[in-house]
């Protein structure tokens, strides 16, 4: 039975039909036949026709994934200063800094602190945090970065290292 269908298509490729509009010969295998009316529905065309629907639903679905994947990092982003703050030192996190600008730095103070980093931009202030501290080499060194800073004694300088981990400041 197989054999007979495979062979009845084969000699479609052998029969050849004159086009009645543009009067081209043309094979019965390469004719897209249509007729007028409603055909009879099958099961494939109740197939397609749930697979559109689906599509559809796919895509109204994309739209508003996006919408509340956004509105869902909005709520996370709001969450982040309760949570920081609520990590942090009752001290420091009493400032009231935006979480977004505070750097841990751990040695020799426990936070950097660039206000107007994620909300500005440009860095409007640079605050060092650090907990007290009973370790005196730490206060001392604390002691000694405080007063560098008021007597201006610092400098701003990019160092470019590459992944052989070469070293080269940049002047400026």
């Amino acid at each position: 039975m197989r054999e007979d269908v495979v062979n009845l298509f084969q000699s479609f490729r052998r029969i050849l039909c004159l086009c009645p509009c543009c009067g081209n010969v043309v094979r019965l295998s390469d004719l897209r036949l249509t007729y007028k009316g409603a055909a009879p529905r099958t099961w494939l065309d109740t197939y397609e026709l749930r697979l559109r629907r689906l599509e559809r639903k796919e895509a109204l679905f994309d739209e508003q994934e996006e919408k509340l994947r956004k509105a869902a990092v909005e709520r996370g982003r709001a969450r982040v200063p309760k949570l920081v703050r609520k990590c942090m030192d009752k001290d420091i996190s009493s400032f009231r800094f935006n979480p977004y600008d505070i750097k841990a730095l751990l040695h020799p103070v426990d936070f950097v602190v660039f206000k107007g980093l994620n909300e500005k931009d440009r860095i409007e202030n640079i605050a060092f945090l650090a907990r007290k501290s009973s370790n005196d080499v730490l206060n001392r060194i604390r002691d000694s970065l405080k007063s560098s800073i008021d007597r201006e004694e610092y400098d701003f300088r990019i160092a470019r290292v590459t992944i052989e981990g070469d070293v080269r400041l940049e002047s400026g």
